[in-house]
């Protein structure tokens, strides 16, 4: 508000000569050049702070542990970053953001107090400190983000479903059903505190504004215009298609040759430059000024507020410029412009709205500005640019249609070609049907329009699809991030492979009994996470257990091993006792999720001829899958139970390898099963699986 107020001023002075030609532009470039100085700040104090923050959620709750992702250091930078970014002119929502600062929030929560006392009793109040509950609250926290962002809490559990949780069930529906009521009930408490909690306000972030019938019991839109959105839907499928594709050409190009943080900032204060270049250019070159439109006896109040923000933009006090009303101003105010500014057909003359050159002039610079922007080094989420972007999609084909008819009142109002383009537009770039539906439902609060959105979304997935994935997908890949879809990758189905060669072979191994030292010194020749206890490493390697890294960590900074001269050998009663002194699971609790590392523990020479015993430590029942388990099954078991370990066997428990989620990707498989030519497949699939024949014993 402080900037267009400042840029509004200077033009008025423009205009009487009280200022030189083009110091508006150079305010409004300062103010924004500030702003993102200040956004990108943030993502240097930390870099895990840029962009949205949804692929990243998505791939913890997916199972990978990517540092730092819900520390409360990278919250503070979001929700600043985001402030600044939004505010600096660039084509970014806050939305997205919001779904990751919601799971930093909830991932805080899972390690909050473990118990109090009362009455000299301790009570266990929360008992979420592990990975698989903070991965709940994780889930839970984004369905509350989606809450806040768009007021639909029905639409962010579906979120965490559609979008974000690769593990559900019951008890987590539950929970984030939970958590999404707890988020709206406290925002029409503190929303309504003004009022002492009077008559519910609206409690939305971001507000659709509302959606009514222009006829008393019917719907905006005759059902053969059904196909006509199914058309739009088909748009948004291509534009998100064109928009992802170029959006990932640029990816690639910035982790080639913008690497270092001081180059990252550069480039934002160069997108950022361009960005109030063209912003500012278009609709100065937009000579034309519109008479605002006239108050109409059907407009609702919420019409006559909408077009009191029309931006005046260097014209006269009764007049305003169709371009400078939808980019000076915020998205919020320009998609509800769009939504609700009546263009049926059948009003009188005096009834203006946006002309279509001025919404095309908008809808391209725009869409590009987005793909330009997304993926630079500040805070920005794309919700609402896909929605602002798909709107004037929208509203643009409704213009169309109404000059096909000659106005004469055949086709519905622009405005729910508007709402259904948006929904094209954000479905084409994120690929997501059944949550955007029910959100979209809920911040219109109009159950007329549920058709539409259906059949637009659904063919916006369609064809989008065709082309390429979802843009978030996308960025996973870009990343190299292990991320395990639901379905295994094709190529693997391809080939037959069997566990044996998709397995890292060798693994590090450890016997029951070992000394510290050599335990310390494999902890610090690699950053394995489980190792598997066996008989005897040298021998038959058959499998006892494994035993993790963070437990041997844990034991070796407590020095929980056995005394300097205490030997195994000799020792008659070791299977009923422990060789090493034990620690309680308290200890390992408290430590939860920092562990200590290997490379900050020092050992003397005489802890490490020390004994250490693994036996009380070890999963003496892992998760095992044989050498000659199909790829199918080995992924089916790995992903459903979510594992992070999975050892291989042969016949007789002894240990050929290890699986962890790294074999199991598609960039991957593709590297170790790609070698095979077509021609050779059979014969390669043949001598690949060893023959089940050899293993009965006749």
């Amino acid at each position: 508000a402080i900037k267009f107020k400042a840029v509004k001023q200077i033009m008025e002075k423009e205009q009487i000569g009280d200022a030189r030609t083009g110091s508006a532009f150079f305010v409004w470039l300062g103010f924004n050049l500030l702003f993102a100085s200040f956004a990108t700040l943030m993502v240097y104090i930390e870099p895990v702070a840029a962009g949205s923050g949804i692929p990243e959620v998505k791939c913890y709750l997916n199972g990978i542990n990517i540092p730092r992702i819900v520390r409360f250091q990278t919250l503070a930078c979001k929700a600043l970053g985001v402030l600044f970014s939004v505010s600096a002119a660039l084509p970014v929502g806050k939305e997205g953001p919001m779904i990751h600062s919601g799971s930093v929030i909830a991932a805080a929560l899972a390690q909050g107090t473990r118990s109090i006392s009362i009455f000299g009793h301790d009570w266990r109040i929360l008992e979420f400190r592990s990975d698989p509950e903070k991965r709940d609250f994780v889930a839970c926290g984004a369905a509350a983000g989606v809450a806040t962002a768009f007021g639909a809490p029905i639409g962010g559990v579906l979120f965490a479903l559609e979008e974000g949780a690769s593990f559900w069930s019951t008890q987590l529906t539950w929970r984030a059903f939970f958590a999404s009521m707890i988020t709206i009930y406290t925002l029409y408490v503190v929303r309504n505190s003004e009022n002492n909690w009077g008559t519910a306000a609206s409690t939305k972030m971001f507000s659709f504004g509302e959606f009514t019938s222009f006829e008393q019991g019917k719907a905006n839109f005759s059902v053969w215009e059904l196909l006509l959105f199914i058309v739009v839907g088909i748009l948004g499928g291509l534009s998100g298609a064109i928009f992802n594709g170029m959006n990932r050409r640029l990816t690639v190009l910035r982790s080639k040759f913008v690497k270092s943080k001081f180059s990252r900032a550069l480039e934002v204060l160069g997108v950022t430059l361009t960005c109030s270049i063209i912003m500012f250019i278009i609709p100065l070159m937009w000579s034309k000024c519109t008479p605002r439109p006239k108050s109409q006896v059907t407009w609702t109040q919420q019409e006559k507020d909408i077009a009191e923000e029309l931006v005046q933009f260097k014209c006269k006090d009764d007049e305003y410029n169709e371009v400078a009303s939808l980019y000076f101003t915020d998205s919020d105010t320009a998609i509800k412009q769009l939504f609700h500014f009546r263009e049926v057909g059948n009003f009188d003359d005096d009834v203006e709205t946006f002309s279509s050159v001025a919404v095309f002039a908008f809808y391209i610079p725009y869409t590009m500005l987005a793909c330009l922007t997304y993926g630079i080094a500040v805070p920005s989420g794309l919700f609402v640019p896909s929605l602002l972007s798909g709107a004037a999609m929208g509203r643009l084909v409704g213009h169309l249609l109404h000059r096909l008819d000659a106005q004469s009142g055949t086709f519905a109002d622009s405005g729910t070609y508007a709402l259904v383009g948006a929904a094209a537009g954000l479905g084409g770039m994120a690929r997501m049907t059944i949550s955007l539906t029910v959100i979209l439902l809920e911040a219109t609060g109009n159950v007329q329009n549920l058709l539409p959105l259906m059949l637009a979304l659904m063919a916006a997935r369609w064809i989008g699809n065709v082309f390429n994935h979802g843009l978030y997908d996308i960025h996973i890949r870009l990343k190299r991030l292990p991320y395990l879809e639901e379905e295994i990758p094709h190529i693997a189905i391809e080939r037959g492979a069997t566990a044996a060669q998709i397995m890292t072979a060798d693994p590090r191994i450890f016997p029951p009994l070992c000394k510290v030292g050599e335990l310390y010194d494999v902890l610090r020749a690699c950053r394995h996470e489980s190792f598997p206890v066996v008989s005897d490493p040298h021998g038959d390697r058959q499998l006892l257990g494994t035993v993790l890294r963070r437990t041997l960590c844990m034991v070796l900074y407590h020095r929980a091993f056995a005394p300097p001269g205490e030997d195994p050998d000799g020792q008659t009663d070791l299977n009923t006792r422990s060789l090493s002194p034990l620690l309680s699971s308290a200890v390992f609790e408290r430590a939860y999720p920092r562990y200590p590392k290997a490379e900050e523990i020092i050992l003397s020479d005489t802890d490490r001829d020390c004994w250490l015993d693994l036996r009380p430590y070890a999963d003496t029942s892992p998760f095992t899958v044989q050498d000659c388990a199909s790829i199918q099954r080995t992924y089916f078991i790995f992903r459903t139970l979510g594992l992070r370990h999975l050892i291989v066997v042969d016949p007789d428990n002894k240990v050929k390898g290890v699986i962890t989620r790294k074999d199991l990707d598609e960039p991957t498989l593709e590297e170790r099963l790609g070698w095979v030519d077509d021609m050779e497949l059979d014969s390669y699939q043949h001598e690949a699986h060893p023959s089940n024949m050899a293993r009965f014993k006749v």
